[in-house]
């Protein structure tokens, strides 16, 4: 260990309606470390940080901080005692700017204090480039991709300069680039005696980054604050989801030489979109690569018709179209949308998991009065809920009291379940454990085999090497080159970024 004792968990546990989150749970986080907290979906990982911070209550157990038992109120008076935390679900003011919301708790001494917004947009740019992060602190967060707001998160808690800084996921939307950004900021802070609590479940990161690890399985400890020094990557594995990982290595697939199911030429869009030339035929999977702002994720909006097309064409099986919304995406032409942001986009967060996960099939499942039974949408939906192992206490169960991680297996589940002709999947695995996230890949292989046209958008390098044909590289909202997919990491890796740094040169 490598400093005083700042935070320490003793024994703590909590229950919600009909489920046992934890049980008896410990970890302790030392002044210098970067501790690793580990675990599937539901393991109990989020509602341990909400209870260090004040948003649950433990049912038994302690939080000591500096040596003192306190148990906070709010996630304001944990701030006050110097821990800062970065949520897995987004906590932004949209419509307040990226200053403003770095700033938020600082914005005035009350409520009718004035406010000196040059000072807090001043200060707010400090940590914008301390994250090479290069937007204007004036700008709405509303305006911001989801990779973006991520990192406006994250510097909304280093400019509290906490002792203590948890961090749920901080990485989950962000390329190898902002993230060797941010490990290089989390080591300064490290240095500088800062604790530092890292939830992943991108191993790779949590052996590059952290020195200590606890790890929760079921609501337990499966270990508690123990050096990572000595273990690999199986040991914390095995750990994590009590058996030996089962690592499939995919072989290349042959290229399809069928007609595109979908196609742009010369496309453009008002998002700011130009020349876009990209095909994707049935049974093929594309990848979509690029660093934040690349305009993947507004691409794949512009093509469901949710900004307007303003030049080229886009074809559908052959024939131009012109696509007017999602809705009019999925029911006149077959395409499906798993959207990165499932809070705003993805989920109707007061709605059951039933309800969600059927939203896509309502319309083909109801008779011909109209009607729909629960059990008709249970048998089409359950086989991949089950295959992705969420975990609910029932399928009536509202899904916005489900883990973050659970809620991203519903939205991917339910486009699964849709039997689209094409489906666009917006950073798939964002949230979701390591042994889900290798059933997922293996179901998005099975839709390809199936004849589903699929464009796959992903910041996840690994993810893409696993499960892409072919990537397709975007900068600055163009195509700027294609790599084929011989599943040979390094140089896949080398060649992307070879495409993103020559058009940055260009």
């Amino acid at each position: 260990m490598s400093g005083a004792l700042l935070l320490q968990v003793s024994h703590v546990s909590k229950s919600f309606p009909g489920v046992r989150a934890l049980t008896d749970v410990s970890m302790t986080l030392h002044a210098g470390s970067i501790h690793a907290l580990l675990g599937e979906n539901g393991a109990g990982k989020s509602t341990l940080i909400k209870i260090i911070t004040g948003l649950h209550h433990p049912d038994s157990g302690d939080v000591m901080v500096n040596g003192e038992v306190r148990r906070f109120a709010n996630p304001r008076q944990a701030a006050a005692a110097g821990i800062g935390v970065v949520h897995q679900e987004r906590n932004l003011v949209t419509r307040f700017s990226v200053g403003e919301n770095i700033m938020l708790e600082r914005l005035g001494r009350h409520a009718l204090s004035s406010i000196d917004y040059g000072a807090i947009h001043t200060e707010a740019s400090k940590w914008l480039r301390l994250l090479d992060l290069d937007v204007d602190p004036r700008l709405p967060v509303s305006r911001l991709s989801v990779a973006q707001m991520q990192l406006v998160e994250i510097g909304k808690a280093l400019s509290l300069q906490s002792r203590v800084l948890l961090l749920d996921e901080p990485t989950a939307s962000l390329t190898q680039n902002e993230t060797r950004v941010l490990f290089a900021v989390l080591r300064k802070l490290a240095q500088d005696g800062v604790a530092i609590c890292f939830v992943s479940h991108k191993l790779e990161e949590v052996f590059e980054i952290c020195d200590t690890v606890t790890v929760l399985r079921d609501g337990r400890n499966a270990c508690d604050s123990q050096p990572l020094k000595g273990l690999v990557r199986g040991d914390v594995v095995k750990m994590m989801i009590g058996r030996e990982e089962q690592i499939a290595r995919r072989a290349p697939r042959p290229r399809t030489d069928v007609a595109p199911y979908l196609e742009l030429t010369d496309f453009a869009s008002s998002a700011g979109h130009t020349d876009i030339n990209l095909t994707v035929r049935p049974g093929e999977i594309v990848g979509l690569y690029g660093l934040v702002g690349a305009g993947r994720s507004e691409l794949a909006k512009a093509i469901l018709g949710m900004s307007r097309k303003t030049g080229g064409e886009l074809r559908i099986a052959g024939r131009a179209v012109n696509i007017s919304s999602p809705a009019d995406a999925l029911h006149q032409h077959g395409i499906g949308y798993v959207s990165e942001d499932r809070k705003q986009e993805g989920l109707i967060l007061l709605h059951s998991v039933l309800g969600n996960a059927g939203i896509t099939v309502w319309r083909k499942l109801a008779n011909t009065l109209g009607l729909l039974r629960d059990r008709s949408v249970i048998d089409h939906t359950g086989p991949v809920l089950k295959k992705l192992e969420v975990k609910t206490p029932s399928m009536h169960q509202v899904i916005g009291n489900l883990s973050g991680g659970n809620q991203q297996k519903v939205s991917v589940a339910k486009w699964i379940a849709a039997g689209v002709k094409l489906l666009i999947i917006d950073e798939p695995s964002v949230g979701i454990d390591i042994k889900t996230k290798a059933y997922l890949h293996d179901l998005i292989h099975e839709l390809a085999e199936q004849g589903t046209a699929i464009l796959l958008i992903t910041s996840d390098m690994p993810e893409m090497v696993d499960v892409a044909d072919r990537i397709v590289v975007m900068s600055g909202f163009r195509i700027r080159g294609e790599v084929e997919n011989d599943r040979n990491y390094d140089r896949i890796s080398r060649a992307i970024m070879s495409h993103i740094h020559d058009s940055a040169a260009a």
